[in-house]
Formats: C-alpha cells, sequence, structure tokens
C-alpha cells in the first residue's frame, strides 16, 4: 500500500528531528554557550568598548591581577595542589586558589581533579578526556563543546571530597564563579570610576580575561602535547616547551610533569621558566604551605638517561651497517665508566642525606669533606655522561 504525501512527509519530519536530538545530545550546550558567548563579547564588545572609551591604567592592572590570580590558582591550586598533591596548603592559601579557581570559570576544583587525574591514567587512549590523539582541537577546546561519553565521577577524587573547602567550593561553584568572575571586577570598576569603569572591568577583567585564562589552560591540554621535546620519557605525547611554559605559567614542561607528577616542579632545573613553581617556593618560605614533594635528582637523571638510550638504539639501527664492532666497544666502554661514576655518586648521595638527616653521628670536618667528594663524585658522573652521550651522537660519523 502507498502511503499518503501527508504521512511521508511527517516521517521525513520525525527523522529529521531525531537526528537533531541525537546531534544535540552529544553537544555539551551550557559550555557551548559560554565558550562561544565569552569568545564572541571580548571578540565585539571589549574592542568597542576601547575604542569608545580608551584602555587606562587602571583597566590594565585590574586585567593582571584577574588573570594571574585566576590563571596561578589553576596552575598551582586546581593542578599542583589539588591534583597532585605536590604540597600542602594552609587553609587561606587552599581559599584563595578555590575563589579564583572558581573565577576561571573551569569547573570545580573537585570536577577539574578528577578529569585530570583519569587523564594521567590514560593519556593518549581512548579514556583520556582530552586525548592529543583525536586531533588538536579535541584536546583543546573540542572535549569541553561535544560529549564522547559520560561525564568523569568524583569517585577518582574520593581524597579531596573529605576536604571542607574543596566540598564547599563544589557545592556553590556556580554562584562563586559569577560572584568572583564578573560581579567583583565589575563592582571593583564602580567603586574607582561608576558606571563606565564597571562596564570596562566587566567586559575587560570579566569576559576577556576568562577567555584568556582558558586559553592559557587550555594549550596544556593541546599544545603541550604537540610542541617541544621529550627528555624524560618519549611513553606519551606530553612535551618540555619553554615558549609553552611562558604562555602557561610554567606548566610547558609537560614532558617532565607526566613522567614525575607528583613533583611540585614543572622546570625542574633552576633556570627553566615556572613562575608557579617559584610562587610555591615563597609560599613555604613564608610557611603558608609546606611538605613541598620533589623526585631525587638521581632518579631523574636515571630517566633521561634511559630516554637517550632509547634514542641511542634507534640511532645505531638506523646506521647499522656503517658501526663498526670497534665503534659498538667505544660505546659499551663509555656506558660501563658512566655507570661505575652514577654509582659512586649515588652511593656518596644516600650517605650524605643520612648524615645531613642527624642518622649518623659526624663532625662538621667529615662532613664538609663528605660534601667535597659529593660534589667531586657528581662531577665525574656529568664529566662521563657527556662523553657518552658525544660517543654515540657521533655515529656512525666516527666510525
Amino acid at each position: 500500500m502507498l502511503s499518503s504525501p501527508a504521512s511521508g512527509g511527517f516521517d521525513q519530519a520525525r527523522r529529521i528531528h531525531q537526528m537533531i536530538k541525537k546531534i544535540f545530545a552529544k553537544v555539551r550546550v551550557t559550555n557551548s554557550i559560554f565558550l562561544i558567548g565569552t569568545f564572541a563579547v571580548t571578540c565585539t564588545a571589549v574592542p568597542f568598548y576601547i575604542w569608545q572609551h580608551g584602555l587606562d591604567v587602571f583597566q590594565v592592572s585590574l586585567f593582571l591581577f584577574f588573570f594571574v590570580s585566576t590563571g596561578m590558582s589553576i596552575t598551582l591550586g586546581y593542578h599542583r595542589l589539588f591534583s597532585h598533591l605536590t604540597f600542602q596548603a594552609s587553609p587561606l592559601v587552599k581559599l584563595y586558589t578555590l575563589l579564583f579557581g572558581a573565577a576561571a570559570f573551569e569547573g570545580s576544583a573537585l570536577a577539574w581533579s578528577a578529569d585530570h587525574r583519569r587523564h594521567h591514567k590514560f593519556v593518549d587512549h581512548d579514556d583520556d578526556p582530552y586525548d592529543i590523539s583525536r586531533g588538536l582541537f579535541h584536546a583543546h577546546i573540542g572535549w569541553l563543546l561535544f560529549r564522547r561519553g559520560p561525564d568523569t565521577p568524583l569517585t577518582w577524587v574520593r581524597d579531596l571530597q573529605k576536604d571542607r573547602l574543596a566540598w564547599w567550593q563544589h557545592r556553590f561553584y556556580v554562584p562563586l564563579a559569577i560572584g568572583m568572575g564578573f560581579v567583583l571586577p565589575t563592582l571593583v570598576g564602580w567603586l574607582y570610576g561608576g558606571a563606565v569603569a564597571a562596564l570596562g572591568a566587566l567586559l575587560i577583567s570579566g569576559f576577556a580575561r576568562t577567555v584568556a585564562v582558558h586559553h592559557v589552560t587550555f594549550c596544556i591540554n593541546s599544545l603541550c602535547h604537540w610542541i617541544g621535546d621529550r627528555p624524560y620519557s618519549s611513553k606519551c605525547s606530553a612535551r618540555d616547551s619553554f615558549l609553552m611554559a611562558v604562555f602557561t605559567f610554567g606548566e610547558g614542561y609537560h614532558n617532565f610533569h607526566h613522567e614525575f607528577q607528583h613533583d611540585y616542579r614543572n622546570g625542574v632545573k633552576p633556570w627553566q621558566f615556572d613562575p608557579t613553581k617559584w610562587t610555591i617556593w615563597l609560599l613555604e618560605k613564608v610557611g603558608m604551605v609546606r611538605n613541598l614533594r620533589t623526585v631525587p635528582e638521581e632518579k631523574i637523571l636515571k630517566a633521561q638517561i634511559a630516554e637517550q638510550e632509547l634514542q641511542m638504539d634507534a640511532h645505531m639501527k638506523a646506521h647499522a651497517a656503517s658501526i663498526t664492532e670497534s665503534c659498538q666497544q667505544l660505546l659499551a666502554t663509555a656506558r660501563q665508566r658512566m655507570d661505575e661514576a652514577l654509582l659512586r655518586w649515588e652511593e656518596l648521595l644516600v650517605e650524605y642525606r643520612a648524615a645531613a638527616a642527624g642518622q649518623q653521628e659526624i663532625s662538621r670536618r667529615e662532613m664538609a669533606e663528605l660534601r667535597e667528594r659529593l660534589q667531586e663524585a657528581y662531577e665525574q658522573f656529568r664529566e662521563s655522561l657527556q662523553t657518552w652521550k658525544s660517543t654515540w651522537r657521533s655515529l656512525p660519523v666516527a666510525c
């Protein structure tokens, strides 16, 4: 039996409705409206306000204060304190990072940390919320716009649920975010210069600052898995990049972070740009944080050596035909000397740490001698390490 034109049109409308419903089921509507809306305001209303009223020192200063406070509340608070427990903080530091973390509009500390712990557990795999292997757009912002599966449950942060301040922020996240992120800068602007200054503060320190902090954080999930080197491990996509560190409050040393996630430092070298690390260090000096967790130096060096050895194996396989037995013996000798120097340095390091902790009685003179021998052993190890690296880098040229 043939269907009537009316029934055919009804079936087509129903199919279109189901298709639209299916599409919207994958869209995170609230996230999409907020992210696209704040970006649109930043690209239209903010430049129009500046064109009409100019940009004075007050507006710039207020923007910088909120940008640094919210950005650092994410990197120092949400990330290194709550997600990875790399140090312990006073209630005042916790409260500050929770209030301004809410103003970053990236979710509560509990929800953020749950996603992040899941990311570390399943990095570069399907269960990674912002898996870079699904593309740069997905890792950057796509995972927030489109739903691929159920949201990360708070079972990932059972320990944080016991923190009263963190649980309070989670319960009242929306009013806290709006109050700290939009109302507070507007109020400060009003007190400074009336309605015009209040509007400017809302647009610049509210909307534009929110967009700026969003994309700083999003770059950690995307570009920090795409740009840079992998000196500590090539097992995952995370990379170290000075350029990304400059734009992300020091989070750009991401390869180190993924290999040693419970270290409070991302830029582990003293000269590496990591303002989050420096802030935590300063807060410890004034007694506001404590128990900073660090990875022993020898463990970090061993990770670098292991990664360099993987590169060496790939190098030798690529040039196997041109590498003679004598060259292989030369490389083996250099490696043996490095291993011996490393062992000697580690033994002295254990002895020195025990003496420094008061686990054994030692005079000041003996301590000074031990420190001198430790420094000498370290220099010998570094020299043997450089010799080993230069030996394999010269292959097959030297052979």
